[in-house]
């Protein structure tokens, strides 16, 4: 078996379009019509719903009070947008953060989740996240452990990271099947932000 893997100079926003262009491509050779997306402020999740017509389009935002205390990142107009479109928004806890966060921010260490996350981050930021969504949207009962799904993320802003999974739920977390790389940046690649 053959598949095509897109690699990007660098990471960031100014992939988004041909990861997604990819991303739709390879969903539909595959017959594959569950798409997640990461988003922040909700602009990479309102033109993936857009993009991925037709299909099942689970868009994972930050939890709220990630970045600042009871503050969603999510706008109310790109939130309208993705709704609008039919796109389904979830929001909750990360999975490679949370509690472990929590310790290491207190205690000034790393735990268990921050050595899966840098492990992850091996192959780029992306990947770390593309991971952690499918996790997420699993948790929250929007995607099935035993199908295929695309998976889309990447470093800062933008999208740059695209792969078919199969999810698995946060507690069997090591059941995940990362199957096929669509899409990310070259190794080495340097991101604008690395704060997930």
């Amino acid at each position: 078996m053959e598949s095509k893997t897109t690699y990007f100079e660098k990471p960031g926003k100014d992939n988004t379009e041909a990861t997604l262009a990819a991303a739709r491509e390879r969903a539909d050779s595959l017959g594959i019509k569950t798409v997640l997306v990461a988003t922040t402020r909700g602009n990479v999740g309102a033109r993936t719903v857009e993009v991925f017509q037709g299909c099942k389009v689970i868009v994972v935002t930050h939890a709220t009070g990630f970045h600042d205390t009871d503050v969603q990142e999510l706008t109310a107009e790109n939130r309208k947008l993705i709704e609008g479109r039919g796109g389904i928004i979830v929001t909750t806890g990360h999975t490679l953060a949370g509690i472990d966060r929590a310790w290491r921010t207190k205690h000034n260490t790393y735990v268990l989740a921050d050595i899966v996350a840098d492990t992850l981050r091996l192959f780029g930021q992306g990947m770390k996240v593309v991971c952690e969504i499918a996790a997420m949207a699993a948790d929250a009962g929007l995607v099935r452990t035993d199908e295929d799904v695309i998976s889309i993320a990447g470093a800062g802003k933008g999208a740059d990271t695209a792969v078919v999974l199969t999810p698995a739920n946060s507690h069997r977390f090591f059941d995940m099947k990362v199957k096929e790389i669509i899409c990310k940046p070259l190794p080495g690649a340097q991101a604008l932000s690395h704060t997930h």
